[in-house]
């Protein structure tokens, strides 16, 4: 059964901010990308590096790795260069009067 997570107001992550969530096991980036919300897990596929930490690419919808530069899709997971080939996991965002919830499992 899904859980939501309340992250925080719209109003405290604008375009172009990011936001590390932390729930039970779980390390998810919160990214605002132009107005949307996106969130996927905090870790390169490649060697496990803080995503959250690495350069937002709001034209793309993508954010580089800090660690070797591997860029991965927001709204997919999937990696768009090298070193990284596996995806990450990606978790819906609902907004909902005015807060950003996470859905995960």
């Amino acid at each position: 059964m899904p859980k939501i997570v309340e992250v925080c107001p719209v109003s405290e992550l604008p375009p172009g901010a990011m936001r590390l969530v932390e729930w039970e096991d779980l390390e998810i980036g919160v990214f605002n990308c132009g107005g949307t919300v996106y969130a996927i897990e905090d870790r390169c596929s490649h060697d496990d590096g803080p995503l959250v930490e690495g350069t937002l690419d709001e034209a793309g919808c993508t954010v580089e790795c800090p660690r070797h530069g591997s860029r991965f899709d927001l709204k997919t997971g999937q990696p768009l260069s090298l070193p990284a080939y596996e995806p990450v996991d990606t978790f819906p965002v609902i907004i909902e009067r005015e807060v950003i919830k996470l859905e995960v499992e």
